[in-house]
């Protein structure tokens, strides 16, 4: 913990080699140029990066770093890295040196990554390449460089060049849009994130205790406690002791990287939290929340306690999301989903929403590829999470303008409403634009989109580098037909009159939740894939690859790539925790259940043989020992079908049918298991059960 007379300001971003330790540290001429870099994009000259490196090199070693490391995102869901010392042999001894080519260009071996196809396993050679658009930072005395990865080929395998990429197609199709409106001095468009991440924190003896949760991160047993979260008194409550001090030293650790920490609080569910960060740009924001996980995890273990990312680790209550603010800015200052307090008039605005309705209705298949994972699956759909329908929530206000401009008529507005709660000591203030509609996928909230979707665990990198294609497309779409305008108000006027009206279906103000919602869909032909497996199907449709290749994002053979290893993941995940489940109730339940129901047994014989005929007296024994031995055997039954259809699913073919048979056989057969399982808790004496329950997980912290 820092001493308590240094403030945050004075400690914010000491492990971080950024644009005030460079301007301290390189050249003049050479700073000019990775600013350069960093904001127009223009490429970092050869010559710059040597100075650079050197620089890097005296800064982490002073801050007492022997080694480094390029910092990379591949198709494994975590960060990874190989490190190197900064030792190179002279004469009879070392110098202390890097170089850079070794800043600029790393060789870790490829061949244990997922690459889905594009290489063969004897291929071992892969390339980490340096962003410079991101701070070099410090993380256990390591100087951490953060980079892509691609293979020998140079097909990207990993999550952040996809981002850059995408990020770069939408600085191009907004500057050109911004062109037609007059803007002449606009250079680049940023995309910005701001990720609201959930978690829960356990006592690290009650996951110790819990095989499922060490190998699987959810529990795969678990019957319901009395009390889950009815009372809404978590949510925002105080916070215990041990979650306090987690967090004052966790805030400090992401605040020396840089880290944008902001908000922090109790969630809905018990033991379950929240953080959220302050927005920056969509790469650096992926960056750092990769390490606020790896931290959340790593700060979690020295208070005594473990973090849960799993999007679903307690079935019965709710689970955790990761919400992704997304929002543009150009580099003069604008906010391009600003509505202003003239929104009718705001035609920057209007026509930066319409493409966004276009596309998420267009490719909203790509949206919910985007947020699919075997753990999402057992969140979405839930109380606490969107349904699995892409949908958009605009809110009442920018409804009235988009249905007056589709309508040809002036919107007379009375301006934002204001508050009075009839206090007078109480301030007045103004109500915002939008509601946060907690049901909607896709919620504009005042001046940014927010998706819900996101499982808490997932990187943002996928979501965004999607977002930001789609958005790029439907932009360069538009500019394609009002620069070929005669009357430049005329064309956008149908432009946008067209466009509210041929995407009106994707719009929904409404309760998300409710059945009518779901009728509705059909109704209006919007998609419901409503697991991975059917969203993964989906990934190289045609016009899909048409986008990203047309943006430059991802290449078809990268699309069928990725589609493969996530394929491949769900089908891992589902038969990690299937065998998990296995050897649980196998090695653990059904010996205790047995066990119980002996001395169940053996207490009915004596009460028999004291008290001879009156059965009576033994009658609960009885009855409770017949349950017990039902459901017993239900459970070795549903332990022989879930071992049949793994082994069914494993031998179902290629990457495409044993996810899909992992979903319709193996899923199910988890279930059916649990719900007997779960059933045979809570008629076993809690001190006699393997492991242990709800209660003493959720509420032991």
């Amino acid at each position: 913990m820092m001493d308590s007379k240094v403030t945050p300001d004075e400690y914010f971003g000491s492990n971080v080699f950024n644009a005030r330790v460079m301007a301290n540290c390189l050249p003049h001429k050479v700073y000019e140029a990775v600013m350069s870099t960093r904001t127009l994009g223009t490429p970092l000259p050869k010559e710059a990066a040597d100075v650079v490196a050197n620089a890097m090199k005296d800064w982490a070693i002073s801050k007492g770093c022997t080694h480094y490391t390029h910092w990379f995102q591949p198709m494994t869901g975590v960060t990874a890295e190989k490190h190197d010392a900064f030792l190179t042999p002279r004469g009879s001894g070392v110098i202390l040196e890097f170089s850079g080519k070794e800043l600029i260009k790393g060789e870790p071996d490829a061949s244990s990554f997922p690459s889905g196809g594009l290489r063969a396993t004897f291929e071992a050679r892969g390339y980490t390449a340096w962003d410079p658009t991101s701070d070099a930072f410090i993380k256990d005395r390591t100087l951490c460089i953060p980079t892509g990865f691609c293979a020998y080929t140079g097909e990207v395998l990993d999550k952040k060049t996809p981002l850059l990429r995408s990020m770069e197609a939408v600085s191009r199709a907004s500057v050109r849009m911004l062109r037609l409106f007059g803007n002449q001095t606009v250079q680049r468009v940023m995309t910005n994130v701001g990720p609201e991440q959930e978690y829960f924190l356990i006592d690290k003896a009650s996951y110790d205790a819990r095989e499922d949760l060490i190998l699987t991160g959810r529990t795969l047993f678990g019957a319901m406690p009395p009390k889950g979260e009815e009372m809404d008194d978590h949510y925002f409550g105080n916070l215990t002791q041990r979650v306090s001090d987690f967090m004052r030293e966790l805030d400090e650790e992401l605040w020396k990287l840089g880290i944008y920490a902001k908000t922090e609080h109790n969630e809905v569910a018990p033991a379950q939290h929240e953080l959220a960060p302050v927005y920056t740009t969509s790469n650096i924001a992926a960056d750092h929340n990769q390490l606020t996980m790896e931290l959340m995890k790593k700060t979690a273990l020295k208070h005594g306690l473990v973090c849960l990312l799993h999007e679903k680790p307690f079935a019965g209550i709710s689970g955790s999301g990761k919400h992704n603010n997304w929002s543009l800015s150009t580099d003069d200052g604008q906010n391009l989903l600003d509505p202003g307090d003239t929104p009718q008039e705001n035609m920057i605005f209007l026509l930066t929403l319409c493409a966004i309705l276009k596309g998420v209705k267009e490719y909203a298949p790509l949206l919910r590829i985007a947020s699919a994972s075997a753990g999402n699956d057992c969140r979405l759909g839930g109380n606490e999470a969107p349904p699995t329908v892409i949908s958009v929530f605009i809110g009442d206000d920018l409804q009235r303008v988009l249905d007056a401009i589709e309508q040809g008529k002036t919107l007379i507005g009375s301006g934002k409403e204001r508050f009075n709660l009839g206090v007078d000591a109480m301030p007045q203030f103004r109500k915002d634009a939008t509601d946060r509609n907690r049901t909607s996928p896709m919620a504009f909230t005042g001046n940014k989109f927010e998706f819900r979707m996101l499982g808490s665990a997932d990187s943002i990198s996928c979501f965004n580098f999607v977002m930001n294609t789609i958005f790029a497309s439907e932009v360069t779409a538009f500019c394609d037909e009002l620069e070929q305008a005669a009357d430049f108000k005329t064309a956008l006027n149908d432009l946008l009159v067209r466009t509210i009206r041929e995407n009106r279906d994707i719009i929904f103000n409404g309760n998300g939740y409710g059945d009518a919602w779901f009728a509705e869909c059909k109704r209006r032909g919007l998609p419901n894939y409503p697991s991975t497996v059917e969203a993964l199907m989906q990934y190289d449709r045609p016009e899909f690859v048409q986008i990203f290749e047309a943006q430059k994002v991802l290449t078809g053979a990268e699309i069928t790539s990725r589609k493969e290893i996530l394929l491949e993941n769900y089908s891992k995940t589902v038969c990690i925790e299937a065998k998990t489940m296995l050897d649980m109730a196998r090695k653990k339940i059904l010996p205790v259940v047995i066990s119980y129901t002996k001395e169940l047994l053996d207490a009915v014989s004596r009460k028999h043989e004291m008290f001879g005929d009156l059965r009576m007296n033994a009658r609960v024994e009885e009855a409770l020992a017949e349950k017990i031995s039902d459901l017993t055997a239900a459970l070795y039954d549903a332990i022989e079908d879930l071992r049949e259809q793994i082994s069914a699913a494993a031998n179902a073919g290629d990457a495409i049918e044993t996810a899909q048979a992992y979903r319709r056989l193996v899923v199910p057969a988890m279930e059916r298991m649990r719900t007997t399982a779960d059933a045979l808790e809570v008629l076993v004496p809690q001190d006699q059960w393997p492991f242990p329950c709800y209660s003493e997980i959720l509420y032991n912290i």
